[in-house]
């Protein structure tokens, strides 16, 4: 088969839960160990940081990726979804997983994938085990697909397990509560290993505090050793001021993820990093000094309050859930505009009701969907977003809502892409 069609087989043959949610989700590590174990368990040949949470998680495997590369490792990184090419998922020091691989890999797993008939999220999952493994990385970060204790990455045993935060996401699969979603989030603590959380909940500290007391995994909380003193935004740059309480020293960051939401990852990495140190990983300030400021350029990572196009300013962002919107509108606060022209999508999952009433009331608004099945219609959208007052018109796909608005936008205006990961993908500007 070629790349394309192996591609299409994959798409094909297997459920994703990015086009059809639920159903797609298999609820046990089974498949994955058994596809693990017919081509001797690539899992257990590379080191391994695990990284899960509600919002954050992949901001923070990419800059842990990128420190990680900087200081000389040579870094895997599996994250999911991805937004133009599926090679995204998988790469080693920023490089794309080679196309020749991906071929190989599906034609010597096909029986077993046409046995065992694993998700497509389980599949790729596997794939980047045995890419890491087959070329020999020192360290992987792993990102989850889904909550944790039943995420199909959730058979390594890593060096380091990192949740960011825990919010309301995917409630129809991982519950209805913070207790219940923090549940599934800390199933990726392991037994004697250290786990780092980066923002926690009083309704969140006592499930992750009993989950590492049963696995004797040291227990971190970010937040009581490190926190941001003062930040400042500008011209699409955040520099950070971070008190390290251990040594009473001060320390300024500049980050190249401009969203102000990164103050909170940049804790969470800086955390999982003396961890790293502590279990002997050669890092130094400089290192991560140096990462932070071109994160993108090193790892690849896009759709994090990214600017793509300017007069008028067009930003895209990946976030879709009640504590991602929370955020961008926060952001939106420390921007100057004229107007605020926003296209937003959602899927049918999530809450979207409760997400709406978040938007801003004054903003023009241009509702749409990805080209998929589990996208919420654009009039239903837009139906729904009346209730709030929030007014515009409907359109079939993102390009054709952001074409409109950059007809009607003034140069000194904003347009900013959110809702979806899937959306934003399809923004042709990206």
């Amino acid at each position: 088969m070629s790349y394309e069609e192996t591609l299409r087989y994959l798409y094909e043959q297997l459920p994703m839960f990015s086009r059809i949610g639920a159903a797609a989700y298999k609820k046990d590590l089974g498949n994955t160990r058994q596809l693990c174990a017919a081509i001797n368990n690539p899992q257990t040949k590379f080191k391994s940081i695990h990284v899960a949470g509600t919002n954050g998680k992949g901001s923070v495997s990419h800059m842990l990726a990128a420190v990680l590369q900087t200081a000389g490792y040579k870094t895997g990184l599996y994250t999911s979804p991805h937004l133009k090419d599926f090679r995204e998922r998988i790469k080693i020091n920023g490089e794309l997983c080679a196309d020749k691989f991906i071929i190989d890999f599906t034609e010597r797993m096909k029986f077993q994938i046409e046995l065992l008939e694993p998700s497509f999220f389980e599949i790729t999952v596997v794939m980047a085990f045995e890419y890491f493994a087959q070329q020999k990385v020192d360290i992987a970060v792993i990102e989850t697909g889904l909550g944790g204790r039943l995420d199909s990455t959730n058979i390594i045993l890593p060096e380091l397990s990192v949740i960011t935060n825990i919010g309301y996401d995917h409630m129809n699969i991982l519950g209805d509560t913070l207790e219940k979603i923090a549940y599934e989030k800390a199933g990726i603590i392991k037994q004697n290993t250290p786990a780092v959380i980066g923002e926690v909940l009083n309704e969140t500290k006592p499930v992750f505090t009993e989950c590492a007391k049963e696995k004797h995994a040291p227990l971190i909380f970010a937040q009581e050793n490190f926190y941001v003193q003062d930040f400042n935004y500008s011209h699409f740059q955040l520099k950070a001021e971070v008190a390290d309480t251990r040594k009473n020293e001060h320390h300024i960051y500049s980050l190249d993820l401009p969203g102000v939401y990164q103050t909170k990852n940049l804790i969470t990495v800086l955390e999982s990093i003396h961890q790293l140190q502590l279990k002997g990983w050669e890092i130094k300030t400089s290192h991560i000094d140096a990462a932070l400021k071109k994160v993108k350029q090193l790892t690849g990572l896009h759709g994090r309050w990214e600017k793509i196009k300017d007069n008028p300013t067009v930003i895209v962002d990946v976030a879709h859930n009640i504590d991602g919107i929370k955020q961008l509108t926060e952001q939106l606060e420390l921007v100057t505009y004229n107007e605020l022209h926003l296209i937003i999508g959602f899927v049918k999952d999530k809450d979207v009701t409760n997400i709406l009433s978040l938007f801003p009331k004054t903003a023009n608004y241009y509702f749409t969907k990805a080209q998929l099945p589990r996208a919420l219609n654009e009039n239903e959208l837009m139906n729904l977003a009346a209730q709030f007052n929030l007014t515009g018109k409907s359109y079939t796909d993102v390009n054709l809502a952001l074409h409109e608005a950059l007809t009607h936008a003034g140069k000194n205006d904003l347009i900013l892409i959110c809702g979806s990961v899937f959306l934003v993908g399809e923004v042709s500007y990206l």
